[in-house]
């Protein structure tokens, strides 16, 4: 099966929005990929939900949301209203997680959890089974264009393990450094979806690139 491809709306061109969501609604890609930061759990800060009510405006494809904050519960409502398929939250951030996923999904949302590089696909043993999708961070979340962690490759063969052992039915998505070259090693390990930032907005043809993505 081809992976899912989720372009990353952080490395758009702000300035051009309506034009890089025409070439993406073109585009074979599967998913848009939306990151919010608070500045808090993470380094940085990206846009808030006015500017998504613009984006979802924009898009004919389903969003995955990922909250890089705080206390992502507070805002299920507004991730909702966006229209969004996926709500994606950090293990690191949600001490009362099983409850978080079940309010996403009572919110007629398709829950996911992120794990940062730090942290082992064991801390989810007990949780997969619950899951729409897990992610994995193959770089330190925060910022765009950074070098992708090889042994992001492992934990994606780890939680395909899991997933077998649970019988969960969870989709594994990686997020960071994703390009033809580290894609192509994700796919093989068992990646379902991959989100690509850079490798698509700064190609020189990114509908190609989508479409070389979503032929690994």
């Amino acid at each position: 099966m081809r992976p899912i491809i989720a372009p990353s709306i952080l490395s758009a061109n702000f300035g051009h929005l309506e034009q890089d969501f025409e070439m993406l609604n073109r585009s074979e890609s599967d998913w848009i990929h939306v990151d919010i930061m608070d500045g808090v759990f993470v380094p940085n800060i990206s846009f808030g939900f006015p500017v998504l009510k613009h984006v979802a405006r924009l898009t004919t494809k389903p969003l995955d949301v990922h909250l890089m904050i705080v206390q992502p519960e507070k805002f299920i409502n507004e991730v909702k209203a966006l229209g969004s398929k996926v709500m994606n939250v950090h293990y690191e951030c949600c001490p009362h997680l099983h409850r978080v996923v079940q309010q996403i999904r009572e919110a007629g949302m398709e829950p996911g959890v992120t794990i940062n590089p730090s942290t082992p696909v064991s801390m989810l043993q007990d949780i997969i089974e619950e899951l729409y999708v897990v992610q994995v961070m193959s770089v330190n979340p925060g910022f765009g264009g950074q070098k992708f962690i090889p042994h992001s490759v492992e934990k994606v063969r780890q939680l395909r393990d899991l997933i077998s052992q649970t019988n969960s039915k969870a989709l594994i998505e990686v997020d960071g450094g994703v390009n033809l070259n580290t894609g192509a090693r994700l796919v093989e390990a068992g990646a379902d979806v991959l989100v690509a930032g850079n490798a698509v907005f700064a190609a020189p043809d990114p509908e190609l690139a989508i479409r070389q993505l979503k032929n690994l």
